[in-house]
């Protein structure tokens, strides 16, 4: 193996036609060189997506009321109902998939400045929630507190409100915590800022240029009686969400004397079909990038065997040469397979090292802070990076195996012959 004569040979055979050996290797040395690329950025791609999910619960189901579209028990076609504050109830009382259950509204008023504070105002989404909702949707409270239970029971006019409603509302060193702040002429107490850990999710507009609000406030201080926009819900452990969907749908459906084969009277959004679907699309997107990357790899690779059947047809005097003087089939073999695994190893390498350099280059350079990024930490596993060496070495045995086998097929004295 460390054969020093040996090693030269093969030196000197790859540096006898520099051009050829070049052209010959950047087949093999761009094949791994996209791979690489393609996989980085698929990563990258995924991992901005990921991120922009941030610890939102993927489990979870939204659910809202619209007009039926089917008439049932004497009622009519197009009829608008509301849920209502015993749906949470009977929710949690009938529904075993249930785990976290957060009904919620949204205060409507966004046309204008419905955010007012001394001389500055702004117009943003209110909601109000339960302490519940900080657990199917989390957020990073930078000030303060988020909504407790206290806040639901008392009907405490409160509110936690993004980082954006703080900058706009807010001299910039100024301390929002136990500020006021009025909401559509109704004044509430600032008691927490909050930063969203999850931005591709947006349920009512840019999460930082929003405003939380104790769900019973909401209902009793803007007259929204027991009304409940939608809920937002998550499926226990050993249970899917699609098992959530239809138990709940079924349920309020009944209660709302919706009939079973309306499809349309009740919205819902569920997460867990959203997300598995994601992660099926990036499943087929590694595929088609392995399909790519390794056919490109494969088109290097057969442009090398081709090569060393040239190599071997010009050197085929110096090979009957070579087994006339006691030189075994094997060692014959060894030496053209040895030539087409090196060319093709330090092609490949080389690709697969420039090509990884290329992917931390560009992360080095992607913005580290700030807004929401769809392109995000690109990288190449290292199990990637060791399969791909590996199928660089079989690449290169396959290669020069069949010039190798019509190598020791010639007799020593037709090779002598050979012109």
């Amino acid at each position: 193996m460390f054969d020093r004569d040996k090693w030269t040979e093969i030196w000197n055979s790859l540096a006898k036609n520099k051009m050829r050996t070049t052209l010959t290797a950047f087949g093999v040395f761009w094949g791994i060189f996209m791979l690489m690329v393609m996989l980085g950025s698929g990563k990258g791609l995924e991992n901005g997506v990921k991120d922009g999910m941030g610890d939102f619960a993927t489990n979870s189901v939204f659910m809202w009321s619209r007009s039926t579209s089917v008439p049932y028990q004497g009622l009519p076609r197009g009829r608008r109902f509301d849920f209502r504050n015993d749906d949470v109830k009977a929710l949690r009382e009938n529904i075993e998939e249930l785990d976290i259950l957060s009904p919620r509204l949204q205060v409507y008023g966004r046309d204008g400045n419905n955010v007012v504070r001394g001389l500055k105002a702004g117009a943003f989404s209110v909601f109000g929630d339960y302490a519940q909702w900080n657990e199917i949707d989390p957020v990073d409270v930078v000030q303060g507190r988020f909504i407790n239970q206290n806040d639901t029971d008392q009907r405490r006019k409160v509110a936690v409100i993004g980082q954006k409603v703080r900058d706009v509302l807010f001299e910039k060193e100024e301390n929002p915590i136990g500020e006021y702040i009025r909401i559509n002429g109704i004044y509430f107490q600032v008691v927490g800022v909050f930063k969203p850990l999850s931005t591709n999710m947006n349920f009512g507009g840019d999460k930082e240029e929003s405003i939380h609000l104790p769900f019973t406030t909401i209902q009793q201080a803007f007259n929204y009686g027991d009304r409940i926009s939608w809920f937002a819900m998550t499926a226990g452990e050993g249970y899917a969400a699609t098992q959530l969907e239809e138990s709940a749908i079924r349920l309020l459906k009944e209660r709302h004397k919706v009939a079973p084969e309306d499809d349309r009277a009740i919205g819902f959004f569920n997460l867990e079909k959203e997300f598995k679907q994601m992660q099926g699309l990036f499943g087929g997107i590694n595929a088609l990038i392995w399909i790519v990357g390794t056919g490109t790899l494969l088109a290097g690779v057969i442009g090398i065997s081709n090569i060393m059947l040239v190599v071997v047809k010009e050197r085929t005097k110096e090979i009957g040469i070579m087994r006339a003087i006691g030189a075994s089939p094997m060692k014959v073999i060894s030496q053209i397979i040895s030539e087409s695994v090196i060319l093709t190893t330090t092609a490949g390498y080389t690709g697969l090292v420039i090509g990884v350099f290329l992917i931390e280059l560009i992360n080095k350079n992607l913005p580290q802070e700030g807004g929401r990024q769809m392109f995000l930490n690109p990288n190449v596993d290292f199990d990637v990076a060791v399969t791909a060496l590996v199928i660089l070495v079989i690449s290169g045995v396959v290669a020069g195996f069949i010039p190798a086998r019509r190598a020791v097929s010639i007799k020593p004295i037709d090779a002598l012959r050979y012109e």
